[in-house]
């Protein structure tokens, strides 16, 4: 086994994973900010990793680790249960059975993290509960997030990788390093020089469409472009 690479926080791990796709993650379950299971949704199904969940205390997300995912440390762990882990990781990597393994990462997140109907937009003022359904597209700006529902819009001070993880996978897409786009509301896509494309939304707005980032709108509408 080699260590590629270690992280402090959800956000962290996200970019770490997205850059160097390890085979396998330990990842611990409650983390400040973005938590073990939000890393997991800000990710693109096709590319998850093994998983080896960590958690002090969480006696529910034990039992559900137990029937879904390859293994889970419970916080302090010895040596000998460190190395049980990793022996059922090796295993899993000789075995044939890695669409298997997929599935069952798929289905512990879908129990525990349906698809979120409400987003809590925090201002500098107030905080807003707006219907995700409503939302059309995020862009970065700086240290925020501008939020585009309609004709009303909201600048949040989050990052683009905390926002997409609560937002979850589904209807909302990254499409750029700095956007995020709702499906429903996508009108076309065009091609543009280079591989990028611009995407046009139903008020016409129009966001780019990074090529790095194409495959997971081809994920979410089940097509390549």
């Amino acid at each position: 086994m080699e260590i590629v690479g270690e992280c402090g926080n959800g956000e962290q791990a996200v970019e770490a994973i997205r850059s160097m796709r390890p085979q396998l993650v330990f990842l611990d379950v409650q983390m400040p900010g973005m938590d073990g299971f939000a890393v997991l949704q800000a990710l693109d199904p096709r590319l998850l990793p093994m998983v080896v969940f960590v958690t002090a205390h969480d006696q529910y997300a034990v039992q559900a680790f137990e029937k879904r995912a390859i293994d889970y440390l419970l916080k302090p762990f010895s040596k000998r249960r460190f190395e049980d882990a990793v022996s059922r990781v090796r295993e899993r990597l000789e075995g044939p059975d890695e669409s298997d393994l997929k599935e069952r990462m798929a289905r512990l997140l879908r129990s525990v993290a349906g698809p979120k109907t409400h987003l809590v937009v925090k201002t500098s003022t107030h905080s807003v509960l707006l219907q995700t359904i409503r939302i059309e597209w995020l862009e970065a700006e700086g240290d925020y997030v501008r939020v585009h529902a309609g004709r009303e819009v909201y600048l949040t001070r989050q990052t683009m990788n905390r926002i997409e993880s609560q937002l979850g996978a589904g209807r909302f897409v990254r499409v750029h390093r700095s956007a995020i786009v709702n499906v429903e509301f996508v009108k076309e896509i065009h091609p543009l020089p280079g591989g990028d494309h611009v995407i046009t939304l139903r008020d016409l707005t129009q966001v780019t469409l990074s090529r790095s980032y194409r495959d997971r709108l081809e994920h979410a509408l089940g097509q390549k472009l």
